[in-house]
């Protein structure tokens, strides 16, 4: 149940404002894109307008953590498509951002740690990207580090471990200049900005506006919840997502089981009749609370963590930010009866864990997996244009 909602420029403007680019996008024009890609510069691919259900509206929309520094366009998306699937952009040219953020995985590396360029091991689980904008914190990465998506975007790249253009290696210059020898790049830059330059900011902002994009909007949850929105006033509020989702005007392929319906109540109600779950994991879009703090999973912990969105977190393989957990049971199980105390700890979180009985664990897991969005996992407009 998808429809073209009138009001998405309040979240991506128009064609044009920031990348707008010169000259003509005929793809005979930039003959390297051609020979190296399989983008089509005069029919792009729709990222500043997508088709979304009716329940990400003019709220849900409002609360994109882009900014009028950079503003979504569909050549800056496109240009972040080609940087974010990019084996070259390594310091040996083995390692993209796709490898540890896997389109078909919810871009996520199911594994506890990727493996870098040079095949050392990360230190922390890859964070699923779905949704990302809808984070309205001004940090990123698991620990906060980065202060907003395009200054997280080319941290990896600098990385000695992930990407290999650390300061021993030249850092962004040598990336830049190996890219200023790359045939296509220049010509794309060009496409983008109006003239060839590559520079930190615009590789930056070109993956922010990438990233922002991967909207999470048609797993089971939405399609069901879409009806309810429609059926009581068309809007996102307390009392709309408490609304059973088992019923019979929900059709039949997206229609709640008894244990799925009994997640969703335990998830989006808060105590005593319910777990609190949306508190900190907030529907829609299942971003993380800003104001949320860390969940306890060590004693004495005092940094104060983030977590993406719960869009396909069933996919992610290792759960935490250091993947201790390989299943949505333990996660369940740590909440139970593994809350330890801490000055970084939420304090809606209980030292000791949430009473939960066994079957409201199964249950709340049933819900977690609505939250599967396949759509997202095979939408074009994310896999690696790169042919060569």
């Amino acid at each position: 149940m998808k429809l073209f909602f009138s009001l998405i420029t309040l979240f991506f403007p128009v064609l044009g404002l920031v990348a707008c680019g010169g000259g003509t996008n005929s793809s005979s024009s930039y003959p390297n894109v051609a020979l190296y890609t399989n983008l089509n510069l005069t029919s792009l691919l729709n990222y500043t307008a997508p088709t979304l259900p009716a329940h990400y509206d003019a709220t849900v929309l409002a609360t994109s953590n882009q900014t009028n520094d950079n503003l979504m366009t569909n050549k800056g998306a496109t240009l972040g498509r080609v940087l974010f699937n990019d084996a070259r952009l390594s310091f040996n040219d083995t390692k993209s951002c796709a490898s540890c953020h896997a389109q078909s995985n919810g871009f996520v590396d199911q594994n506890r740690f990727s493996t870098g360029f040079a095949g050392g091991s990360t230190s922390a689980h890859a964070m699923r990207l779905g949704n990302i904008a809808f984070y309205r914190g001004s940090s990123m990465f698991w620990n906060k580090r980065a202060t907003s998506i395009e200054d997280q975007a080319t941290d990896p790249i600098q990385n000695d471990i992930e990407m290999g253009f650390d300061a021993t290696h030249g850092g962004l210059a040598a990336l830049i200049t190996k890219m200023q020898a790359l045939p296509y790049y220049p010509e794309l830059f060009a496409w983008v900005y109006g003239d060839s330059a590559i520079t930190q900011a615009r590789i930056e902002n070109a993956l922010a506006q990438f990233e922002r994009s991967m909207i999470s909007s048609d797993s089971k949850w939405d399609r069901a919840y879409a009806v309810v929105y429609a059926a009581n006033g068309n809007v996102n509020s307390n009392a709309n997502f408490g609304l059973s989702l088992a019923g019979v005007n929900i059709p039949a392929a997206n229609r709640f089981s008894a244990s799925e319906e009994n997640g969703r109540a335990l998830f989006m109600r808060g105590p005593p009749a319910g777990k609190g779950c949306a508190g900190c994991h907030e529907p829609p879009t299942f971003a993380l609370d800003r104001n949320s703090r860390s969940n306890g999973l060590d004693l004495n912990e005092t940094v104060v963590f983030k977590s993406p969105s719960l869009k396909n977190v069933e996919l992610s393989g290792r759960f935490m930010h250091d993947g201790r957990f390989n299943s949505l049971e333990q996660v369940l199980a740590h909440y139970t009866s593994g809350i330890q105390a801490g000055t970084a700890r939420d304090n809606r979180l209980p030292v000791g864990g949430i009473n939960m009985t066994a079957q409201e664990q199964t249950d709340i897991v049933a819900f977690l997996k609505t939250l599967t969005d396949t759509s997202l996992n095979t939408d074009a407009r994310f896999a690696s244009p790169l042919i060569k």
